[in-house]
């Protein structure tokens, strides 16, 4: 192995815990484990590891070993404390360990008197291989181990059968079996063919007695999201085997971060990488889970094997259809006497069921172990359709079908069909195929038609490597908006993982290279199902549909096993010196090197490669070396690989073994070393466990600290450029939408991203999440040092002012005033959950950036929080971070107010008179009702003598109209309103609604009551960020009140001209029209669209007013609503006039409508004035799609005669005519209206 460059590694992996010592009373059975090393590139070597005890010879080491055990107990026999184990292996790490034992057990178990006690010591026999033989690796070490132990030697030194699986044991071609020879018996080996799943030997059967169905599909789940999976068990083997077997169900997938099944003891400082990975941790006996100290738990999944108990993260998303899922598993597995709740420990019932279907299996004559006794045909042939076919037009023929007796042919034929291998070995082959087939079923349903969404825009593969990092591989937002609601939580997060970008990479490269052997496969079973569903629909649905080549899979496996394909060459003897190869009973020979070195000289099929291997070989280095791939990468020369990996290697017309080259596609390398930005999975694909010198270490934290940055950079940039949608196009980030769900996805990701960061190089670990406990930590020395002086408050950015002094006072900007908020919301239970509301809050204020280099500003608490090679503590880094985060600010979120909608938030509101005008503060009884997308508030009275109120109630969501009035009691009850804000005082989002009239009887239009509509304020920093950006606002309103009335007050706003009213009219529809073309989830507000400053009332108020006649007449204001009742008073009069044309009956049913809906209006119990009661009439014809029937009714009225001049815009027939086809274009549309528009009118 040193020859190979194993050494170091497969040591280490061999025995994690180091030697290991017993005596003749403790249990000394070999164990068997296995261990994976993943190399950088991605290519996987499988070690596979007996264990067993050899006695120590030398009188040396049992000396030092009984001087050893006396000064151990003589330390602790005074203690209460000793060790609990009942062996000798944990002499080493006893010391570290204080549990409780009594001191009766410490003398009895825990010494040892080298008179009395035979010392042994514990010894490793290991296979490396390229593939997971696991079964025939076990059997093959089995019968080397029995050789030794055995008092007969074997037939022939153990070199011979060493040098054969080395040398001469080739790998079994696709789709066939072999059978080789060990020390005994004959051992066997399969591997699936090219259409079939890849091969997998680790039995699945073991991984779902240990987890139970329910734990490991939310593990499974969890493997698919990419987060952290801790494996913990005291057996190496259960390690594997879980470990194995999960990531063996992710076909098509794979797993792209770090993957170390089992974590040695000397490397659990990997456990503090802020990466996704998948490691097993060995559990010490009567450890506690609450002892296990772990850097981090915020996006951690525990998986506790031994005691069949998992811990779940937060936020986490079921499995589409999980509920069938686990059923249809379940049927399977009880199918083959396993209960799906698992069976931990193999409880005697459990066995029994086993052992029944064995015995059934045995005899259920249809697998080839067909017993002498007379059957007939049709027993034999009962599963053969055709058969089944035949015997039922027999019988509708009258034909009868006589039994044949087969007892004489089948005897004769009976060791062919024999199984060559157990019984037992054939059912987990069966299992393990059958339930990776119903895992593969669920992902060739869900993405049957992902081709369709991937995006192939480079002409070469050079220039797709090099514009990799900028474009987008896969229409993200098309593909969730095909898919079934109930999928979405799920596939949203899914498609943003390194396994599934991986996955379309490859999709993308296969069209300049071979294709990957997983997409091949996974391509080929979706063309399967378009071939038998040709005639189906292709929608996507939510109906579960089970796996139908369950019989199929099992069948193919039955077959390789019950007749061998090849048969590898005996062990024989070796040209061996007299001398070598003696044996001892009990030792484990020192093997020959000499012999082992070289393999066989001789040119046979076995060893010679194909000229079309040898090409592939070259051609593969070749590309190596024109993109320059790292040294690590090129085949290593000089090497015995192949000859000391366990020499199963590639039939005649296949590739060279697997061990020399790497088995990932060359797609896989040029994205790893080119396109390294695309996912830190990339850079930490694996650490080296070869090399543990400070220095590597120093340069693994290094790497970690530039992947943490790299893909803060990748994710910020990803959420603005989504963000900011068609103002991205235009700066060249290539075309980008995002829905709701989507956002919610990447604002999650964001939270992980803060929670890996704040969880890398913790000294001590303090609750589930780092970056609260810190936040903890902080506010607790903030508040001591407010007792002692006024702790410094940053002020807003800005005051509200108006042109009569009143303001909203300046809301604080406090990182502890936000943890408060979050603290006194009792919906959240856990810290993971606190802090990413704190995270979400502080987003939707712009303030994440500033609050969290407030909270690093605190540098003694962070030093004294975190290790000197943290994240947290490089201080470049650090800024850069922080200006990542900054650059967020440019675009608006509303992450927090979205998803905590159910909490009871403070606001504040305040409304602001024109003092010049009128009295700033009214006699009469005012009242506000304050409405949002959630919900509203009711009216409130607002206390007399005040302009300024806080109120509390359920998350309103964004706010977007406010009811103001009052009841004209009083003196002095007449009322000019500017406007009102309103603030959340949570958020800070601060609302403007404009207003700019009267309030009162007898004065603008009468109104006693106004429907504002509201505008969300930026602040100053905002827009002069928005200025840079280009970026326009989400929901942007008026900045100015609302234009006052062309017939009210001064009159002295400029009028526009007929062109400027048309061209208005068009902007407002259009913009309707857009708002309806969007996503429902991308819309912003509708009622600003319809009565908002551009809105389509205030374009048809224009229209209206153009041409009025005389403002005054007799000193009395006349209104738009004057005119509309003067049209319903001319249709009531005249409805008695009958006529029977077809557009006369027409005409006369919408006179009728306008005539009922006027009246409407008028009649609601609301002292609303004449322009909001226009305003209620357009809305109303908007919504119910009346306006283009009513325009002509009001233009042919006689009344426009008298009221409006000659050269108005109503009084053209063909400027009416085309505003008839402008208002037409939104007819197509559902219009909601919201309840406070038109609150208290029955139409």
């Amino acid at each position: 192995m040193r020859t190979a460059g194993w050494s170091p590694t497969s040591w280490r992996l061999c025995m994690p815990k180091g030697l290991s010592f017993r005596t003749q009373t403790d249990n000394k059975d070999p164990q068997f484990h296995s261990f994976i090393i993943t190399r950088e590139d991605g290519s996987r070597t499988y070690g596979f590891v007996l264990t067993f005890y050899e006695e120590v010879t030398s009188k040396q080491i049992c000396t030092a070993m009984q001087t050893l055990y006396q000064m151990h107990n003589a330390e602790h026999y005074s203690s209460v404390y000793a060790s609990s184990s009942c062996s000798m292996d944990s002499l080493a790490s006893s010391l570290d360990e204080g549990d409780t034992t009594s001191l009766l057990k410490l003398q009895r178990y825990n010494s040892y008197d080298i008179s009395r006690d035979t010392l042994y010591v514990s010894k490793s026999i290991c296979l490396i291989t390229p593939l997971p033989f696991m079964q025939a690796c076990k059997k093959f070490l089995i019968q080397l181990y029995k050789a030794v132990t055995s008092q007969q030697p074997p037939p022939l030194p153990l070199e011979s059968y060493i040098h054969n699986i080395l040398y001469e044991v080739p790998l079994p071609p696709p789709g066939r079996s072999l059978k080789f020879y060990g020390v005994y018996e004959p051992v066997i080996c399969q591997r699936p063919g090219p259409n079939e799943l890849p091969l997998s030997d680790y039995p699945l059967r073991e991984a779902f007695e240990l987890l139970g169905l329910e734990n490991l599909v939310q593990v499974f789940t969890c493997v698919l999201l990419e987060m952290q999976i801790l494996l913990y068990s005291q057996d190496y083997q259960r390690l594997m085997t879980v470990a194995e077997g999960i990531t063996t169900l992710l076909f098509p997938f794979q797993w792209q971060h770090v993957y170390v099944p089992i974590l040695p003891a000397s490397l659990l400082h990997f456990l503090d990488a802020p990466v996704p990975y998948l490691m097993g941790l060995q559990s010490k006996e009567g450890t506690d889970r609450s002892k296990l100290e772990l850097p981090q738990e915020a996006n951690l999944c525990f998986v506790d094997i031994d005691n069949h108990f998992i811990e779940l993260p937060e936020e986490f998303p079921q499995f589409p259809n999980k509920v069938d899922f686990i059923q249809e598993l379940s049927e399977v597995l009880l199918q083959f006497g396993i209960p799906p709740e698992g069976s931990l420990h193999c409880s005697e019932s459990a066995t029994k069921l086993k052992n029944l279907v064995l015995k059934d299996l045995v005899n259920d004559k249809k697998n080839g172990n067909v017993s002498a006794n007379s059957i007939s045909m049709y027993e034999l042939l009962k599963g053969n359709e055709t058969i089944a076919r035949l015997q039922a037009l027999a019988k509708r023929t009258g034909v009868t079908v006589e039994k044949t007796d087969l007892s004489a042919p089948l005897g004769e034929k009976e060791k062919d069909l024999k199984l060559q291998c157990e019984e037992a070995e054939l059912r987990d082959y069966q299992l393990n195929v059958q339930l990776r087939e119903v895992f593969a079923n669920r992902f060739t349903q869900m993405f049957a038609d992902y081709e369709a969404f991937v995006i192939q825009t480079a002409q070469d593969m050079e220039s797709w490597l090099t514009n990799r990092e900028q474009m987008q591989n896969f229409d993200k937002a098309s593909f969730l908006s095909d898919q079934p609601e109930p999928y979405l939580p799920f596939l949203s997060r899914f498609i943003e993982t390194q396994m599934f970008a991986t996955f379309i990479d490859n999709k993308i490269m296969s069209q300049w290279e071979e294709k990957d052997p997983l997409l091949r496969v996974f391509d080929s079973r979706i063309e399967k199902i378009r071939l038998y569903n040709v005639r189906a629909p292709t929608l996507r649905t939510s109906i579960y549909q089970k796996c139908s080549t369950l019989k199929e899979a099992a069948q193919s496996i039955e077959q390789r096993l019950m007749k061998m394909d090849h048969t590898a060459i005996h062990p024989h003897l070796l040209d061996m010196k007299i001398g070598q190869g003696k044996y001892e009973q009990g030792f484990f020979p020192k093997l020959q090197s000499d012999v082992l070195a070289t393999g066989p000289t001789n040119n046979n099929r076995w060893v010679s490669r194909s000229a079309t291997a040898q090409r592939r070989k070259e051609r593969l280095r070749q590309r190596s070396e024109h993109i320059g791939l790292d040294n690590d990468l090129r085949e290593p020369s000089g090497e015995l690989l192949v000859q000391n990996s366990m020499a199963f290697w590639e039939w005649d017309q296949g590739p060279p073994p697997p061990a020399r080259l790497p088995k990932k596609s060359f797609s896989e390398y040029c994205l790893k070393y080119m396109q390294e930005a695309r996912s830190l999975g990339k850079n930490l694909r694996q650490p080296k466990l070869s090399d543990l010198s400070p220095a590597v270490i120093a340069q693994t934290n290094w790497k970690f600290v530039e992947g943490l940055l790299k893909e803060c950079r990748m994710k910020t940039k990803r959420m603005l450029v989504e963000k900011m949608g068609h103002e991205a196009v235009e700066l060249g980030h290539g075309e980008a939408n995002i829905t709701g769900l989507e956002e919610n996805t990447l604002i999650a990701s964001l939270c992980d991203l803060l929670e890996r960061i704040w969880s890398h190089g913790l000294q001590v670990k303090q609750g589930k999440s780092a970056l609260w406990s810190h936040l903890i930590q902080f506010q607790d020395r903030e508040e001591k040092q407010e007792h002692l002086a006024e702790s410094p408050v940053a002020l807003g950015p800005e005051r509200r002012k108006s042109d009569c002094g009143v303001m909203l006072p300046t809301l604080r900007v406090s990182l502890i005033q936000d943890m408060r908020h979050i603290q006194n919301m009792s919906e959240i239970k856990t810290d993971v959950g606190r802090a990413r509301a704190w995270i979400r809050l502080s987003l939707e204020k712009k303030l994440l950036s500033q609050h969290l280099k407030q909270l690093l500003s605190n540098q003694p608490l962070t030093k004294k929080l975190y290790k000197r090679y943290a994240f947290l503590r490089c201080e470049e880094e650090r800024e850069q971070f922080l200006y990542h985060l900054l650059s967020l600010n440019a675009v608006d979120y509303f992450c927090f107010t979205s998803v905590f909608t159910t909490i009871m938030i403070p606001y504040r509101s305040v409304i602001i008179p024109i003092k010049k005008l009128s009295n700033a503060i009214t006699t009469s009884n005012p009242w506000i009702c304050v409405s949002g997308e959630l919900g509203d508030t009711g009216v409130m009275q607002i206390p007399k003598n005040l302009l300024e109120m806080t109120f509390e109630c359920q998350n309103l969501g964004k706010l977007t109209t406010v009811q103001i009035g009052h009841d004209n009691s009083g003196l002095l009850a007449k009322w000019l309103v500017d406007c009102v804000m309103v603030r959340n005082e949570i958020t800070g989002h601060t609302y403007r609604f404009p207003c700019g009239r009267w309030l009162g009887k007898g004065i603008d239009d009468g109104s006693l009551e106004r429907i504002l509509i509201g505008e969300l304020m930026t602040s100053a920093a905002d827009e002069d960020l928005v200025k840079q950006c280009r970026t326009p606002p989400q929901q942007k309103s008026p900045t100015t009140a609302r234009r006052l009335s062309i017939t009210s007050l001064t009159g002295k706003n400029a009028k526009p001209n007929a062109g400027q009213i048309q061209e208005g009219i068009g902007e407002a529809v259009n913009n309707i029209v857009k708002h309806f073309h969007k996503p429902e989830k991308e819309r912003g507000s509708l009622t600003l669209l319809l009565c908002g400053e551009n809105g389509l009332v205030a374009a048809l108020e224009q229209v209206f007013h153009h041409g009025f006649k005389s403002a005054r007449i007799f000193h009395k204001n006349v209104f738009i609503w004057d005119f509309i009742e003067r049209a319903v008073a001319y249709f009531e009069t005249t409805d008695q006039i009958l006529d029977s044309e077809d557009d006369v009956l027409i005409q006369k049913s919408s006179c009728k409508t306008f005539c009922h809906y006027v009246n409407a209006i008028n009649t609601a119990p609301r002292n609303i004035g004449k322009d909001g009661k226009f305003q209620i009439f357009v809305c109303l014809g908007t919504r119910d799609r009346l306006l283009p029937q009513w325009i002509p009714l009001l233009a042919e009225c006689p009344a426009i005669t008298r009221m409006y001049e000659e050269s108005a815009l109503l009084r053209d027939r063909m400027t009416v005519n085309s505003l008839i086809r402008i208002l037409q274009a939104i007819q197509d549309f559902t219009i909601v209206l919201e309840g406070s528009l038109i609150k208290g009118v029955d139409v």
